[in-house]
């Protein structure tokens, strides 16, 4: 008796990833590189610029469309935690640059991107 509910189980699974595929929302996905791209794009104001190399390293080491967000420097995990905000543009000179930047990012844009997705993934906006 337990055999066909575990077939239907992995059935379902099955059904699941096709129709997540067909929407674009599987890694790699047209809604996961859209994602992934917005998150750069929106966190860029947000990031420590001294010579913008932190910048850059999000968007060498960020594979678009697999989820992750990379910032690969040597210094990248202090700035995060860290950093002051001291620069021209930074939050201590009523700047948006400096630590948590994307925390900070999401606090003001989550909405815009995850109404970008759903529209891309032909669902309905959230209100």
């Amino acid at each position: 008796m337990s055999k066909p509910i575990v077939y239907l189980r992995a059935f379902q699974i099955k059904a699941a990833v096709k129709l997540a595929s067909a929407r674009g929302l599987n890694t790699g996905g047209n809604v996961q590189k859209f994602i992934d791209s917005e998150v750069l794009r929106k966190s860029e104001p947000y990031v420590p610029k001294l010579t913008r190399t932190l910048i850059r390293s999000g968007t060498i080491n960020t594979q678009i469309g697999s989820g992750e967000v990379i910032y690969r420097t040597p210094y990248a995990r202090r700035q995060y935690y860290e950093n002051a905000g001291r620069g021209q543009e930074g939050m201590a000179k009523g700047g948006r640059r400096g630590k948590m930047w994307f925390e900070r990012m999401k606090a003001n844009h989550l909405e815009e991107i995850l109404s970008g997705a759903a529209k891309i993934a032909g669902g309905k906006p959230r209100k």
